[in-house]
C-alpha cells in the first residue's frame, strides 16, 4: 500500500519566511514555482487543504468588526452618562451613598441591557455577511474551479479576467493586455499594463513592480495567469490596509441622524442651564440642583437611540436575508426604504439576463456556420472543473450553443497562437489563428466597432470594398435586428500575410463576414414588479449601454413608459451643459448606449437634486455609479469589483426580490421615527414641566434615581419597537426624517404632556396639600405610565383600535407597567427610591388624568397629521 506523502512544512515554512522578505518578483518564473512547490498545473487540493489548515484563510479581519468590549466600552461614550458617574461618586463621599449607589445601579443596568441588545445585532450583522462571498477562479489538479477567495493559498494558480478583484499578491507568468486599477493601493488613477518578466531588485514600491498583480485591486482589462506569492497580511495591501482606509461618504440616514443629534444637543443644554439655575437661585441645594438638572438632562437624551437603531437595523437585514437581499452596510436600510428613484440596467432585471445564441447570419442573409466557428477561435470563455464554463455571457453563449457539437472537428484544425482581451474602449477582442500553413485575424466585438476597422465586406462569396450605399444597407439589416430585440456581435477577418502579431497591425483593414445574433428575451415577472415598485412610488430609470432600439423595445414589452416617447442616448449627452444635463436626468427616463462616467454622472446629478438615489449594477463598468449611489445594488453573481463597492447583494437579481427589501427598509424607518417621536415628545414634556415647576416648587419635584428610574422603564417597552407593525399607509411612499416637523411634533404632544403633568401638580400641591415623598411617587407613576400608554396612540395614525400593535411590544409595555405600580408600594421602592404607597384618592385622580391625556392625543394626532406631512 502506498503511503500518503506528508507535506513538507519545514520546507514550506521556508517559503513563507521568504515571501515575506523576498523581491520575489525579480526571480525567474521557474525558481518562483520551485520556492512555492507548485507548478503551471496548481496544486492538488489535498495540498491545498493542508495549506489552508497549517497557515489559515486568507482572509483579512474586518477593521470595523466590533468586538463584546468595544460594545460594552460604547455604552459609556455619552458624555452625560460620564459626568453622571462622576458626580454620584461625589455623591457618595458626601454621604448619599444610598442615592449614589441607586444612581449607579440604574446606569449600570441600562449599559448591560444595550451592551446585550447591540451585541446580539452585530452577531446577527456578521452572519449575514456569510452570504456574500467573493470567488476566484483556481487551477488545481490541472482544472479550473472557482472557489471562494478566503481559502486560496500560497502556490495557487489564478485565473484573472477582466472584472476580477485580485484576490491576493499574484506574480504572472501569462498576460494578454492585462491592465489593473490600483488606485486603491498607490492612489494613481491610470490603469497600470501588466507583464510577466522579471523586475530588477532595486525595485520595492508597487507602482514600479508591473509582474505582480496585487490583492485589493481589480483587472480593467485583457487577462492573465499568475502563481499566489503572499496572502492576507503578507500582501502589499494587507501591510498597508490600515493606513488606506477611506471615510465613507455620508449617506442621507447619517446626514439626518446627525441633524437630528445637534438639533436635540442645543435644547438639552439650554433646559439643562436654566432649570440649574433656577433652582440655585431659589435657595435650593446647589451641589443637589447640580445633580438633579444633570439627571434631567440624561432624562431627556434619548440615549438608547443608538441601540433602537442598531437593534432595528439589524431586525430589518435579518428579515430581508430572508427576502434574498444581503446588506452589507446597516445605515443602507434606511436609504433603501427611502429610496424614490431607482437607477438599473435592463439586463438581467428587465430581461432574462441570460444571452442564448439565436442565429448566425452574413451580411446578405445567409446562414454560415463559420462566423460560430470565428467566433469560437476569438473567445475568452475557458472550461474548468465539472465542465462549467468561465467567462462573459456573450462568450459562454457562443460555447453553449447546439452548433458546437457540430463544430468540435473543425475546431481541432486551428491553433490559437495570440489573443488580444476585450476592453471597453476597444468594444472587441481579436486573435491570432493558424490553419493548414496559413495564419489569420478574427475579430469579435460591437457592430459600430467593428466596423471602423474594416474597409471591406464578404458579400454573396465575394470580397468587395466597403462604399456608402453597402455601409447605409448593413445598418438598415442591424436596426432590424435591433428592432427585433437581438444582440449583435459583428464578426471580421483577414489573412496575417506576414504582418507583425500587434494589435495595431492585426485591427486594421479587416474584412467584415458577418453577424451572430444573440436573444435576451424580457422576463415574465418584471412588467408585475415594475408595478409595485410604481405602486411604492419608486420612480424606475434605465441605464443601458445597449442600442436605443433594442431598450425602446424592452422597456415597452415590460410596460415601462417612456417619458416623451424619447430615449436619451450618450452622444447626445455628451452635448449638453451642466444645467441641460441636470433637466434631463430629472425629465426622462430611458437612457442608451451610456458609458460609464455617464451613469455615475446621471446618479450624481439626482443625487444633487434631492433625490434617494439607488444604483442596481453588476459589471465592472457600474462600480462608479455604485459607490456614488445613496445605495449601491449588486447581485452575488456580479463582478468582484461591483460587489465591492454595493452596500446591498441581492441572492437573485430580479425588481421584485428589490422590491419586498424596499418595503422591509421601510418598516425599520417607520418602526425608528415611531421611537423618535414618542421619545423626544415625552422627555421634552417632563423637562419643560420641571423648569416650569423649579419656579414655585420649594424642593426638588424629582430625585435623580427616580429620574433616571422613569427614564429606565419607559424606555424598555420601546427597546421592542422595531418588532412593532406598520401600517400600509406607512408603506405606500418613500418618506424622510424632517428636523422641522419632529420639532412641531416635540412641541405639540410635548406641550400637552405638560398640560396634563402640571393638572396633577396644581392638584396635589394646592388641593391635595401633599408632601414632598407622596409628591414625587405620584409624579413618578403618572409620567411613566403616560409615557408608555401613549406608545399605543403615537405608533400609528389610525383610531389605536385599527392599529394592532406587535405582540412583544405589548407583553414588555404591560410587564414594565405592572413592574413600576408594583415598585412604589414595596419596601424595596420605599428603601432604594423614596417612594410611598399612594392613598386611593390620588390614584383615582391619576387614573382620569391618564385617561384625558390619551384622548386628547388620540384627537390631536388626526389634527397634527392632516396638517404637517411626515
Amino acid at each position: 500500500m502506498k503511503m500518503k506523502k506528508k507535506p513538507n512544512y519545514y520546507e514550506y515554512d521556508k517559503m513563507v519566511n521568504y515571501q515575506k522578505t523576498g523581491k520575489y518578483w525579480a526571480l525567474p518564473i521557474q525558481k518562483v514555482f520551485d520556492l512555492f512547490q507548485s507548478n503551471e498545473k496548481g496544486l492538488t487540493d489535498s495540498e491545498a487543504q493542508d495549506r489552508l489548515k497549517k497557515y489559515g484563510s486568507n482572509e483579512i479581519v474586518e477593521k470595523e468588526k466590533r468586538q463584546g468590549m468595544d460594545i460594552f466600552f460604547s455604552q459609556f461614550k455619552n458624555p452625560l452618562i460620564l459626568v453622571l458617574i462622576i458626580a454620584t461618586i461625589i455623591a457618595y463621599f458626601l454621604h448619599d451613598k444610598l442615592g449614589a449607589i441607586v444612581i449607579l445601579a440604574i446606569v449600570f443596568i441600562n449599559t448591560f441591557l444595550g451592551f446585550f441588545q447591540e451585541y446580539r445585532s452585530e452577531k446577527a450583522l456578521r452572519e449575514l455577511k456569510k452570504y456574500v462571498t467573493f470567488k476566484a477562479r483556481v487551477l488545481r489538479g490541472g482544472e479550473i474551479s472557482e472557489i471562494a477567495s478566503k481559502n486560496i493559498v500560497l502556490g495557487d494558480i489564478i485565473y484573472l479576467n477582466i472584472g476580477d478583484m485580485i484576490p491576493a499578491d499574484i506574480r504572472l507568468f501569462y498576460v494578454e493586455d492585462m491592465t489593473t486599477d490600483e488606485s486603491s493601493l498607490t492612489g494613481e488613477s491610470i490603469p497600470v499594463l501588466k507583464g510577466v518578466e522579471p523586475i530588477g531588485e532595486q525595485y520595492s514600491l508597487p507602482q514600479d513592480i508591473a509582474n505582480v498583480a496585487f490583492m485589493g485591486t481589480s483587472v480593467t482589462s485583457g487577462s492573465g495567469r499568475g502563481i499566489v506569492i503572499a496572502t492576507v497580511r503578507d500582501t502589499f495591501f494587507g501591510k498597508t490596509a490600515f493606513y488606506l482606509k477611506e471615510k465613507p461618504l455620508e449617506g442621507d440616514f447619517q446626514k439626518n441622524i446627525r441633524k437630528f443629534s445637534n438639533f436635540l444637543l442645543k435644547i438639552i443644554i439650554v433646559m439643562t442651564i436654566f432649570i440649574f439655575v433656577a433652582n440655585a437661585i431659589l435657595g435650593k441645594d446647589i451641589f443637589s440642583s447640580f445633580l438633579f438638572a444633570l439627571a434631567l438632562a440624561v432624562g431627556i437624551t434619548p440615549e438608547t437611540l443608538p441601540i433602537v437603531i442598531t437593534i432595528s437595523l439589524s431586525k430589518g437585514a435579518i428579515k430581508m436575508a430572508k427576502e434574498k437581499v444581503i446588506i452589507k452596510k446597516l445605515s443602507a436600510i434606511e436609504n433603501f426604504g427611502n429610496m424614490d428613484t431607482l437607477c438599473t440596467d435592463k439586463t438581467g432585471t428587465l430581461t432574462e439576463g441570460k444571452l442564448s445564441l439565436y442565429d448566425h447570419i452574413t451580411i446578405d442573409g445567409q446562414k454560415d456556420d463559420n462566423l460560430v466557428l470565428y467566433g469560437l477561435l476569438c473567445n475568452s470563455a475557458e472550461e474548468g472543473k465539472d465542465n462549467k464554463l468561465f467567462g462573459n455571457p456573450i462568450d459562454k453563449a457562443i460555447w453553449q450553443s447546439q452548433k458546437v457539437i457540430q463544430l468540435k472537428s473543425a475546431l481541432t484544425r486551428y491553433k490559437i497562437i495570440r489573443v488580444y482581451g476585450f476592453d471597453f474602449e476597444r468594444k472587441r477582442m481579436s486573435a491570432v489563428v493558424e490553419t493548414d500553413q496559413r495564419s489569420i485575424v478574427i475579430a469579435k466585438g460591437a457592430f459600430e466597432s467593428i466596423l471602423e476597422v474594416c474597409n471591406s465586406a464578404m458579400v454573396n462569396g465575394h470580397m468587395i470594398k466597403l462604399y456608402n450605399e453597402l455601409i447605409s444597407t448593413i445598418h438598415d439589416k442591424i436596426t432590424d435586428y435591433e428592432n427585433e430585440g437581438y444582440r449583435i456581435i459583428a464578426i471580421a477577418t483577414k489573412p496575417l500575410n506576414g504582418l507583425s502579431i500587434s494589435k495595431d497591425n492585426l485591427e486594421k483593414e479587416l474584412i467584415l463576414l458577418g453577424f451572430l445574433l444573440f436573444l435576451d428575451p424580457p422576463k415574465q415577472t418584471a412588467k408585475g414588479s415594475l408595478k409595485i415598485l410604481q405602486n411604492l412610488k419608486v420612480n424606475i430609470k434605465v441605464l443601458s449601454g445597449d442600442s436605443p432600439i433594442i431598450t425602446r423595445k424592452i422597456c415597452k414589452e415590460v410596460g415601462l413608459p417612456i417619458v416623451d416617447d424619447k430615449v436619451i442616448i450618450g452622444e447626445e449627452l455628451d452635448h449638453l451643459n451642466d444645467d441641460e444635463f441636470r433637466k434631463y436626468c430629472y425629465k426622462y427616463n430611458v437612457f442608451a448606449r451610456i458609458t460609464p462616467e455617464q451613469k455615475y454622472k446621471i446618479v450624481a446629478s439626482l443625487k444633487s437634486q434631492g433625490h434617494i438615489v439607488g444604483f442596481m449594477g453588476d459589471g465592472i463598468n457600474d462600480a462608479p455609479a455604485l459607490k456614488e449611489a445613496d445605495v449601491g445594488i449588486s447581485v452575488d453573481t456580479a463582478t468582484g469589483i461591483a460587489k465591492e463597492a454595493a452596500d446591498i447583494i441581492l441572492l437573485q437579481k430580479s425588481l421584485r426580490v428589490l422590491a419586498h427589501g424596499i418595503i422591509e427598509g421601510r418598516k425599520t424607518f417607520t418602526n425608528i421615527t415611531k421611537y423618535i417621536l414618542n421619545t423626544i415628545s415625552a422627555n421634552f414634556g417632563n423637562m419643560f414641566t420641571v423648569a416650569l415647576s423649579s419656579l414655585f416648587l420649594k424642593f426638588i419635584p424629582l430625585l435623580p434615581s427616580q429620574i433616571l428610574l422613569n427614564n429606565f422603564m419607559s424606555d424598555m417597552p420601546l427597546l421592542t419597537i422595531s418588532t412593532d407593525n406598520v401600517d400600509k399607509e406607512f408603506l405606500k411612499r418613500p418618506r424622510r426624517w424632517n428636523i422641522k416637523v419632529i420639532s412641531m411634533f416635540m412641541m405639540y404632544f410635548g406641550l400637552i404632556s405638560t398640560f396634563f403633568d402640571l393638572v396633577l401638580i396644581f392638584t396635589l400641591i394646592f388641593f391635595i396639600k401633599t408632601e414632598p415623598e407622596l409628591f414625587r411617587t405620584a409624579w413618578f407613576l403618572e409620567s411613566a405610565l403616560s409615557e408608555m400608554m401613549v406608545t399605543f396612540s403615537i405608533r400609528t395614525r389610525l383610531h389605536f383600535l385599527k392599529s394592532m400593535p406587535s405582540r412583544w411590544l405589548l407583553i414588555t409595555s404591560l410587564f414594565t407597567s405592572l413592574t413600576v405600580i408594583t415598585l412604589i408600594n414595596t419596601t424595596f421602592g420605599n428603601r432604594f427610591f423614596a417612594f410611598v404607597k399612594l392613598p386611593l384618592t390620588v390614584v383615582i385622580l391619576i387614573s382620569v388624568i391618564l385617561t384625558a391625556y390619551f384622548i386628547t392625543i388620540e384627537i390631536t394626532k388626526k389634527y397634527f397629521f392632516k396638517k404637517f406631512e411626515f
